[in-house]
């Protein structure tokens, strides 16, 4: 159904200029990551588990635990599931699979998805990165007719983050992909399948706007990787106000209407297939058995990084934060 998809038509509105790549991670450094920096000390837990070989400890198997770690021999003697810890690796991987389709240029309020895909992408790749760990990235529809417009094979430094930032900002609204179509979502999930040969932590970067099919893609993505699910969204995709009469259009296909947002019953059955979007996204990002982190245009960009931290801490098995140095084995999670 189209109207899920419907957006707000900004008539007339010229097209923003790229941000300088530099100025933004240096805005960002100074607003968000040195705020992250007394907030995040201590004995927090990374994105992924490490492949180091040495044996650090034995422990009762929880959910979520890898079966590859079962220690059988202590299992059949205890007659208890147990599996094994490992030491961490320090290097680690991380992938962002960027959604660049033309629904991310919407936003209601000072900000669009777009917007805030670049900050939230620039603050955990400058967070990760500086320990020595490697950033990739995979772009949807950034330019030309392939789904992947543009692959930034993983490495280390200050320069990949701001070469990855420097391709955010020169991706112009609407010059990509998904404005000639329907954004084919497992179209990048396949191809970050076939391309992260090592086993990596990966952020799926999307509004999720997209043709059906990706929940597959993403759940054979998930049994190798650790992935994360960065869902970005806007108060108004949820609720419509009172704006009388206006033109919305599906801002993947460019397909218009005309609606009257003062009758109280469409605003309802907007509400409600909203509310049904909402289920069944949630449903099928579970089913995927991927974590996920809702990012909305109206959210405190380090209160969002905060909740994505919480969430890896009570996930069983985490390890240490890259925000901070090493920290003791068998840290409480």
């Amino acid at each position: 159904m189209l109207q899920d998809l419907f957006r707000r038509r900004r008539a007339a509105e010229p097209a923003a200029a790229p941000t300088d790549a530099q100025a933004l991670l240096q805005r960002l450094e100074w607003t968000v990551i040195r705020r992250l920096d007394g907030l995040l000390q201590g004995d927090h837990r990374t994105l992924m588990r490490g492949a180091g070989l040495d044996l650090a400890d034995l422990r009762e198997y929880r959910h979520h635990d890898d079966v590859r770690h079962m220690d059988w021999n202590v299992t059949a003697r205890l007659q208890l599931p147990h599996v094994r810890v490992f030491t961490e690796d320090r290097e680690m991987a991380a992938w962002f699979l960027l959604d660049l389709s033309t629904s991310v240029d919407f936003g209601s309020g000072q900000r669009r998805k777009r917007e805030l895909l670049q900050a939230f992408t620039a603050v955990l790749a400058r967070l990760i990165g500086r320990h020595g760990n490697r950033i990739g990235a995979m772009l949807y529809g950034a330019g030309g007719d392939a789904a992947v417009g543009a692959v930034m094979p993983a490495r280390g430094g200050r320069t990949q983050v701001l070469q990855l930032l420097h391709r955010l900002c020169r991706t112009r609204p609407g010059a990509t992909r998904g404005g000639n179509g329907p954004t084919r979502l497992a179209d990048l999930l396949s191809a970050a399948a076939l391309g992260i040969r090592q086993r990596s932590a990966v952020f799926v970067v999307s509004d999720f706007i997209s043709e059906p099919g990706w929940e597959v893609p993403l759940g054979e993505l998930a049994r190798r990787h650790d992935v994360v699910a960065v869902r970005l969204l806007d108060p108004l995709e949820r609720e419509l106000p009172d704006l009388g009469l206006i033109p919305i259009r599906d801002a993947e296909t460019g397909e218009q209407v005309l609606v009257d947002t003062h009758d109280p019953g469409f605003r309802r059955r907007f509400a409600a297939l909203a509310a049904r979007r909402e289920t069944a996204l949630r449903d099928s990002l579970a089913r995927a058995g991927v974590d996920t982190l809702e990012l909305s245009t109206a959210d405190d960009l380090v209160e969002a990084v905060l909740r994505f931290v919480a969430l890896r801490r009570r996930r069983p098995g985490g390890l240490r934060s890259p925000l901070s140095g090493p920290v003791a084995q068998g840290a409480a999670a």
